[in-house]
């Protein structure tokens, strides 16, 4: 046999690995950006790669991911934005608005995906829905609107209530715009806003000596992953002080009365959509940004039983889910 021969047939028994190698593709690398701990976003990391499963990715045989968790130490996401960004990850998925913050400070030319922004374009994230531009994409919520719904609700499955504590983060770019939008709510149902800034988890101490002191009736809590990671703290303050509250949805599950928005683990695996099409060669700035076409209500039977109140039936068949 010769040379030609013995190449050839080592070709067809996959027998010169480096020569294959070569004309196969590079397996990408997509880069998970937590501003929170890795546990608490467990739900949102399943969703997301469910959803890249349902396009045809399988982690570890035709992508990698990488993923970095500040832990709640908001200080560390630059380093960790920079360390994916030296990765040349293909793709960063932020979990939250302060990590979308930190990858777009750390490059201007990796595309970023964004599951559940607040508004995109009132922060100056992005020029449009339609065309964002830059290298942001993703997904929008109703962050003002489902916000003041909480509001509402809370206000009709309590109706006695007149003074509320209102928790946001003013880190958040998206935290004074909800406040503006819940206090117009407030005043159209007569009813005291108590507005208090929580920017990390080690002030909630102070934050709850706040909200005894300041005698309220009740909690809604704005749409943030520092709420989301610490749901069950706040949930059981509320639970001890016998308040009636509302926040995300995964915050009744948590303990919380009401829950109301979008369903996180859902629009974590629609981001998928996005990674998918920048994968193939769309640019993020032409990718449209999308708005949630669905918001969930979740009412906590147990928790309205321990806190003695009676939801209203018109409330609980609006309801798409009911703790019991």
């Amino acid at each position: 046999m010769n040379r030609r021969d013995t190449l050839v047939a080592l070709f067809a028994f996959g027998a010169v690995p480096g020569l294959v190698n070569a004309q196969q593709r590079p397996v990408p690398r997509i880069g998970l950006l937590i501003a929170e701990t890795l546990s608490a976003q467990d739900s949102r990391a399943d969703g997301l790669r469910a959803g890249l499963h349902d396009h045809g990715y399988i982690e570890g045989k035709n992508i990698v991911i990488e993923v970095r968790s500040a832990d709640g130490d908001y200080d560390r996401l630059p380093a960790l934005a920079a360390d994916l960004v030296k990765l040349k990850v293909a793709v960063i998925v932020a979990f939250g608005t302060k990590a979308v913050l930190a990858a777009g400070r750390a490059t201007t030319t990796i595309p970023i995906v964004d599951p559940v922004m607040g508004d995109p374009v009132a922060v100056g994230l992005s020029s449009s829905f339609a065309r964002p531009g830059g290298n942001i994409t993703g997904s929008a919520q109703f962050g003002r609107e489902s916000v003041a719904k909480r509001l509402e609700f809370l206000k009709e499955a309590a109706p006695r209530i007149t003074r509320v504590a209102f928790l946001f983060n003013p880190a958040n770019p998206s935290g004074r715009l909800t406040f503006d939008a819940l206090r117009a709510t407030a005043e159209a149902l007569k009813l005291e806003l108590q507005a208090l800034e929580v920017r990390t988890a080690k002030e909630f101490g102070a934050t709850f000596a706040a909200i005894a002191q300041g005698r309220a009736e009740a909690i809604v809590i704005s749409t943030d992953t520092l709420f989301q990671a610490n749901a069950i703290e706040i949930a059981d303050f509320a639970a001890k002080q016998r308040l009636p509250s509302a926040g995300a949805t995964a915050y009744a599950v948590a303990g919380g009365l009401i829950g109301y928005g979008v369903n996180d683990a859902d629009m974590y695996r629609h981001a998928a959509y996005f990674v998918d099409r920048l994968l193939k060669g769309a640019k993020p700035g032409d990718l449209p940004i999308e708005r949630a076409t669905r918001l969930e209500l979740v009412i906590n039977l147990e928790t309205a039983n321990a806190l003695g109140i009676t939801v209203p039936k018109s409330l609980l068949v609006r309801a798409d889910e009911v703790i019991r």
